[in-house]
């Protein structure tokens, strides 16, 4: 099965007694010769003496320290890379998965050479914990803002790695946030990703969850904020100044099939959240804000450049303008002009209040302009 795309699979496991033996029986059902390396994390139960029944037909690796699920895959990674393989198919150990659906993933693999194949979880089924569910959205949603991908299922650890473009990557997280650091940075090396639905089952009585909500949801929060800070130093960068990227943007900016209304909100919000007074953190927090609502990112972000340095005392002027007519019922042109960075502290009220009036001034002002112009010269695309 596996031998036109030179693949093996990982299995990491850690003290899952109730589920390790019959998730390696049918996994070696199905992949017949194909080597199966399983990395025993440190388990303390009946787990390691399980693994013994099968020393003749899996690759053992081993350890007597847990040092978490990110560990065991570096780890199965560096012995799949030891003994000669090109891909990589990991498989959780605690039952969720069905080993019956390794040729699927398999076969999206051969279609795509060097793709990340991502087996993809119906997340609003019954089953699905409520808590799985909502995290898996968080983590899509932080996924594409460091990526600018959109995934269905970042958190399934059903996949299948290329691991040419792994053999030289050091990777510094240990336990569960170490599935979204490789994925990130995979994308960040240009490896297209494919999803492919999968099935999925929850067994509260066999199954056992290692994750921690508050400490590795913390250190998942951690990593998000500093891929997001990587992303903006240096993929988004990167990306701009590609051919490739001027292709996407220009094609994000037209879309064809967005309507006007959507066109014309975008323009609009961007112009507010370039107005509105958070400076520093316009894009940081209008980014994820347009993607949740679907705006379109190119005409946002255009649009929010209205706060470049060329154009951010014409903003004070304005601001304080606004706050001064509705503070003071007055308005001192000369008074603002002669202002020095002194004044301008002063009177943080006027400027505060007037800002964020302006911007929402600002907002339906470009939404009404540019929703009528692109009404007179583009055509409304067919629902």
């Amino acid at each position: 099965m596996f031998s036109t795309i030179n693949g093996c699979v990982i299995v990491p496991t850690y003290n899952n007694e109730k589920t390790i033996k019959d998730v390696l029986d049918r996994v070696l059902a199905v992949v017949g010769e194909t080597t199966v390396i399983v990395v025993n994390d440190g388990c303390t139960d009946s787990t390691s003496e399980i693994l013994k029944e099968f020393s003749d037909r899996v690759e053992l690796v081993e350890y007597e320290l847990n040092f978490g699920k990110g560990m065991a895959l570096r780890k199965g990674f560096r012995r799949a890379i030891e003994l000669g393989f090109d891909n990589a198919l990991t498989i959780d150990s605690d039952g969720q998965h069905f080993p019956e659906d390794i040729p699927l993933i398999v076969n999206a693999a051969k279609e795509n050479p060097g793709a990340l194949i991502m087996g993809s979880r119906n997340m609003d089924q019954e089953s699905v914990p409520g808590k799985s569910s909502f995290g898996n959205k968080f983590s899509n949603f932080w996924f594409k803002l460091e990526t600018w991908i959109t995934l269905p299922d970042t958190q399934t650890g059903y996949r299948l790695y290329p691991l040419s473009p792994m053999r030289k990557m050091m990777f510094f997280t240990k336990k569960f946030e170490f599935e979204i650091e490789v994925i990130v940075r995979l994308a960040w090396k240009n490896v297209r990703f494919i999803p492919v639905p999968i099935r999925v089952k929850y067994d509260m009585d066999e199954r056992v969850s290692h994750f921690r909500p508050g400490r590795d949801f913390f250190r998942i929060s951690v990593l998000n904020s500093i891929l997001v800070l990587g992303a903006l130093l240096y993929y988004y960068p990167k990306k701009f100044f590609s051919i490739d990227t001027l292709k996407a943007v220009k094609k994000e900016a037209i879309k064809p099939e967005e309507s006007n209304l959507r066109k014309a909100t975008s323009l609009g919000f961007g112009v507010f959240m370039g107005i509105v007074p958070l400076w520093g953190f316009q894009l940081l927090i209008g980014i994820p804000l347009a993607v949740l609502f679907r705006l379109n990112k190119v005409l946002f972000i255009a649009a929010a450049n209205i706060s470049l340095p060329p154009m951010i005392p014409f903003i004070i002027y304005g601001s304080l303008l606004v706050g001064q007519k509705v503070l003071d019922g007055e308005v001192n042109h000369s008074k603002i002009l002669s202002y020095s960075l002194d004044d301008v502290m002063e009177n943080v009220p006027h400027y505060f209040l007037g800002a964020t009036l302006l911007a929402i001034i600002a907002f339906v002002t470009i939404f009404i302009v540019s929703f009528i112009l692109l009404k007179i010269f583009r055509k409304e695309p067919k629902a």
